[in-house]
């Protein structure tokens, strides 16, 4: 499943910066795994700081530098308000957040549709340039196969897609089995914002 088709613009743009500057420095992350028979989740969130080091206000492209010198060229989208106001050594804050969330179905239903919602809300005329976005997925997966032995449950999407996934609470294969439905939220959201350099 994969929330950048959905959501457009300048969170496709910070969504591609976040994971070039993941292993920088100037980078924290922390994940959340939660698990308990029939449900779990896991709750990644990212934040990553770079420079801007280079402006091309004709194509809107912004080149920044991470604290290893990597450097990365972003287009900064129509959703980016006051673009003006970026200027070179201004620092660029991205916090990126994905959670996955699992919930087995008390009642099997009807296959049906992935719901896909997303919004975003911009800089007002006058403010630093920033952005929020985000969007979730919503789908019906049915458990196609169940291996305690190697930890995995395998769940197919109501496209035909078949994902393996690694099961870390030995609970879940009392309640699991073939057949069942599984209710998948899969949730993305992201906040780019433009600090004046120190």
């Amino acid at each position: 499943m994969d929330l950048k088709s959905a959501v457009t613009g300048a969170l496709i743009a910070v969504a591609s910066v976040t994971p070039a500057l993941a292993q920088q420095p100037a980078t924290s992350e922390g994940t959340i795994i939660t698990s308990e028979p029939g449900r779990a989740s896991v709750v990644r969130t990212v934040e990553t700081s770079a420079k801007v080091v280079q402006i091309d206000k004709a194509t809107r492209t912004v080149t920044l530098t991470g604290a290893q010198d990597e450097t990365i060229k972003v287009v900064a989208g129509d959703q980016v308000k006051n673009f003006d106001q970026i200027k070179v050594g201004d620092i660029v804050v991205a916090r990126y957040t994905r959670a996955l969330a699992l919930k087995l179905r008390k009642t099997k239903g009807p296959p049906e549709d992935v719901s896909v919602r997303a919004g975003s809300t911009q800089a007002k005329p006058g403010e630093q340039p920033s952005f929020i976005g985000g969007g979730q997925i919503t789908a019906i997966a049915e458990v196609v196969a169940v291996d305690p032995k190697e930890s995995t449950i395998k769940l197919k999407g109501p496209r035909g897609n078949v994902v393996t996934l690694n099961v870390n609470n030995p609970d879940q294969f009392k309640v699991v089995k073939e057949g069942d439905q599984v209710e998948v939220t899969y949730t993305e959201a992201v906040a780019l914002s433009v600090e004046p350099a120190p």
